[in-house]
């Protein structure tokens, strides 16, 4: 395979034929080739991602610690000379679409109906040919194979988000670079409604196999870190499914984020309406996170927040707050809760610099494991994104001796625990399948190795060419 700097690895079929579960390669070459009578050009591999600690803090601008997972999402693909993108899936239950690439039309979702999966990928196809000049979009003959879990908090959508950006790039001979296509698949995104902070699609390109790696923003860098080699993670899927672009959950958290820092930045005498970001305010006051966690101790006092106090505290109309500090999933909220949400932000961000710490220097698994159970406490009680289901797993996980944490959004999907062997992790394992999974109406055990199971890191997206 070649890898140049910052840019994608191009390998062969075979390079892909030695990474990848052979069946499903085939699988997805036979569909592609039943559907579109002909050989697909180049596969688009994007794995998904597990976020060891830093939930919910990439959109406020500070560092987060996640790994790419073998999980992934897997696409064949050719050029179409009709302009016309024909977009198919291997699973049945995912129906097929067909748009010309003027007039991509993304449903945005209403009444907390999650959108057609094949949205996410047309967020990405989108990206790039916004960045193109107009008449030179290329069209695609497209077949997706997935085995991340969707809604299960491993980043499902925004792997599918990443692979379209990558396929829709590579045909129309746009960038390979990482980086720009990691920043172009965080903002298309938002196409489907979701104020996201760009872990998921950074991860995505910048996974790099065998570390998790530490993302900053502003610029994006990734920075490898070397996890113990006696730290095994298990990733268990708590079979509650939660996707974040279906309700306002999601963006109701990121616009209180915003509003408890332009409430910061007011009390500071700086210009609020420039800073949303608790990072960006942060460097602006020149002070250190644990003097930024004082400051904001200080001066949210609240508890709950209505409209009318927002109002009041940054002097603006109705309008204004409703149109220009609201998303439009959100502008029915008349209460807000600034304080825990800015709370577990700061916090969350100290607790990664410490992992990563410990992580590089004493490799200490029991100490990285209180840092998860700290994340955890924090997302249940301040920011109130778990759910019963994933509290149940990280109990048991707790009396068993384990430490584990929710990992994605929240409200459903998976934990995240971290055993300090191979034969503990095993154990755990049997443990949560005989304590929660052999009690779930929705656990099929046939399917056990995708629902609970260890994960080391995974590389990151690359394609694969298919000689002809």
């Amino acid at each position: 395979m070649t890898d140049t700097s910052n840019d994608i690895s191009v390998g062969s079929l075979n390079d892909l034929q030695n990474i990848n579960n052979s069946q499903r390669l085939n699988i997805l070459r036979d569909a592609f080739q039943a559907y579109f009578k002909r050989e697909p050009t180049f596969f688009v591999n994007v794995p998904g991602r597990v976020n060891l600690i830093g939930e919910h803090i990439d959109y406020c601008g500070y560092p987060v610690l996640p790994m790419a997972v073998e999980q992934s999402i897997l696409l064949a693909a050719a050029p179409s000379d009709d302009r016309i993108l024909h977009i198919t899936n291997t699973n049945e239950r995912y129906k097929s679409t067909e748009c010309a690439v003027d007039a991509i039309n993304i449903k945005v979702p209403e009444n907390a109906i999650p959108p057609e999966w094949y949205n996410y990928f047309l967020c990405g196809v989108k990206g790039i040919y916004d960045e193109l000049p107009n008449g030179k979009q290329c069209g695609m003959y497209v077949t997706v194979s997935g085995n991340i879990p969707p809604a299960a908090g491993l980043s499902s959508s925004s792997a599918l988000v990443s692979a379209a950006t990558l396929a829709t790039s590579f045909v129309n001979e746009f960038s390979l670079n990482k980086t720009t296509l990691a920043d172009i698949s965080a903002k298309c995104e938002r196409y489907i409604g979701t104020q996201g902070g760009g872990m998921d699609q950074a991860i995505a390109f910048l996974a790099v196999e065998g570390c998790a790696q530490y993302i900053e923003w502003e610029p994006l860098t990734a920075t490898s870190t070397n996890l113990p080699s006696n730290a095994y993670f298990v990733i268990a899927n708590s079979l509650t499914r939660a996707n974040k672009a279906a309700t306002s959950d999601f963006n109701q958290r990121v616009i209180e984020c915003r509003l408890a820092c332009r409430i910061l930045a007011k009390s500071a005498n700086l210009p609020w309406r420039e800073l949303e970001r608790f990072a960006m305010l942060q460097k602006r006051l020149k002070c250190s996170l644990a003097d930024f966690e004082a400051f904001a101790d200080r001066i949210l006092t609240q508890d709950l927040y209505s409209r009318d106090d927002i109002i009041g505290v940054l002097e603006v109309d109705e309008n204004e707050f409703e149109n220009q500090l609201l998303t439009p999933n959100t502008k029915h909220l008349e209460k807000f809760k600034l304080r825990q949400r800015a709370m577990h932000v700061i916090q969350e961000a100290l607790r990664v610099a410490q992992f990563r710490e410990v992580a590089t220097k004493s490799g200490n698994v029991e100490d990285l494991g209180k840092l998860m159970r700290e994340s955890h406490f924090s997302l249940n009680e301040l920011y109130e994104c778990s759910h019963e289901n994933l509290n149940r797993l990280v109990d048991i996980s707790d009396r068993f001796g384990v430490s584990a944490r929710l990992t994605g959004a929240g409200w459903g999907g998976c934990i995240v625990a971290i055993c300090d062997s191979l034969e503990s992790s095993s154990k755990y394992i049997n443990e949560l399948k005989e304590k929660y999974f052999k009690h779930s109406p929705d656990y099929d055990e046939s399917d056990a190795d995708n629902v609970v199971f260890v994960t080391n890191p995974q590389r990151g997206a690359a394609i694969y060419l298919n000689p002809q």
